[in-house]
C-alpha cells in the first residue's frame, strides 16, 4: 500500500479484516485441516502463514484449535512490515513468498489465504516451490475461485459493509484474478507438487492440499 500513511494503511487493513471475516475465510482450514489431517494430527501443529497481513488467519485459527484442547502455533511471514507491526503478533517475519527464510522442513503445515492471486504464475510456482521446501507435512492453499456468482457476493457484501470505494474496487478485482481447477493444476505441476489434490469450497475457493510422506 504505498505512499499512505500508517494511519490510513491500518483503516485499510482494518476494513479488509471485516470484508474476510465476512465471508468466513478461517473456515477452509478448520473445516478441512482435521479432516484431512486427521484429528490426532492436529493437535500440535507448527503452522507457517505465508502472505500472513496482520495475521488475523493464524489468531482466529489458534483460538478455534485451542476451544479444542489443541495447540497450534503460527509463525506469520508478510513482505509488507506494516502490516505485521499493525497486527503486533509474535513470530512475525517481514519477507517474500518466493525466498522463504527458512531451512528446509521447518514447519508442519504451510498455509496461504487469498494472497496467491497478487502473483504472476511464474511467481506462483516460485511461491509453491518454497512452500514444498520448507514444509515437512503439508501445504494448504486457499484463493478465489473465478466465477459471477462470487463476484456478485463480494459486491454485495462489500456494499452491507459500507466499505472504502478503493476496498470495493480491489475486491473485484481480486475476485477477475482468481483461479480455475485446470489453472491451479497446471500450477501444482510447474511447481513439481506430486499428488496435489485441488478442489473447490462451496464453489467460493479453491483449495491445494498435498502432503509429504511420512520419513
Amino acid at each position: 500500500m504505498p505512499d499512505r500513511t500508517e494511519a490510513e494503511t491500518a483503516a485499510s487493513f482494518r476494513e479488509l479484516n471485516r470484508v474476510n471475516s465476512l465471508f468466513q475465510f478461517s473456515h477452509p482450514f478448520a473445516a478441512g485441516l482435521p479432516r484431512w489431517l486427521g484429528k490426532a494430527n492436529c493437535e500440535r501443529l507448527n503452522i507457517l502463514d505465508v502472505g500472513a497481513g496482520t495475521g488475523l488467519l493464524g489468531e482466529r485459527l489458534t483460538e478455534w484449535a485451542g476451544r479444542r484442547g489443541w495447540h497450534w502455533h503460527f509463525t506469520n511471514l508478510d513482505v509488507n512490515p506494516m502490516a505485521l507491526k499493525l497486527g503486533n503478533r509474535p513470530d512475525s517475519i517481514v519477507g517474500s513468498a518466493l525466498q522463504l527464510p527458512f531451512p528446509d522442513r521447518s514447519f508442519d503445515v504451510v498455509v496461504a489465504s487469498q494472497m496467491t492471486h497478487h502473483l504472476t504464475d511464474e511467481q506462483i510456482v516460485k511461491h509453491w516451490r518454497e512452500a514444498w521446501r520448507v514444509t515437512r507435512g503439508s501445504l494448504f492453499f486457499c484463493d478465489l475461485h473465478r466465477n459471477a456468482g462470487l463476484y456478485g457476493l463480494v459486491w454485495l457484501g462489500m456494499h452491507l459493509l459500507r466499505v472504502s470505494r478503493t476496498l470495493q474496487i480491489d475486491g473485484l478485482i481480486s475476485v477477475r484474478r482468481g483461479f480455475r481447477l485446470g489453472e491451479w493444476r497446471e500450477l501444482a505441476a510447474r511447481a513439481e507438487i506430486p499428488d496435489a489434490k485441488i478442489w473447490l469450497y462451496y464453489g467460493t475457493r479453491i483449495v491445494l492440499q498435498a502432503r509429504k510422506p511420512v520419513r
